[in-house]
């Protein structure tokens, strides 16, 4: 199985980690760590663990990793489980498409 992929915008040192929602089509998340020596970086591949339902090691910034853009690899599940889960944390609001409504397919 291929991995899935993430295209992420993340926004360190935010008072509590959260998925936000669709930004230009890319998926915004705010981390609770702040942007040093890595603790972001870590501290997002922790987040998404958790509302992916994954152990960390099956994630991987494979690109992105000293700037705000980031894509992330998932290992061990479809693209569109992935989005479905993600979807599932994701606040209630208008603008909430998956991502293939954007054109990303």
């Amino acid at each position: 199985m291929s991995p899935a992929f993430l295209s992420l915008r993340v926004k360190p040192g935010a008072a509590t980690s959260q998925i936000v929602g669709w930004q230009e089509d890319v998926l915004e998340v705010r981390i609770a760590a702040p942007p040093r020596e890595g603790r972001a970086n870590a501290a997002l591949i922790q987040y998404l663990a958790e509302v992916l339902g994954v152990s960390p090691s099956r994630l991987s910034i494979v690109g992105g990793h000293r700037a705000r853009h980031k894509r992330v690899a998932v290992e061990g599940l479809e693209q569109d489980e992935v989005w479905r889960r993600l979807e599932a944390r994701m606040p209630r609001s208008p603008e909430r498409r998956f991502p293939e409504e954007a054109g990303w397919r």
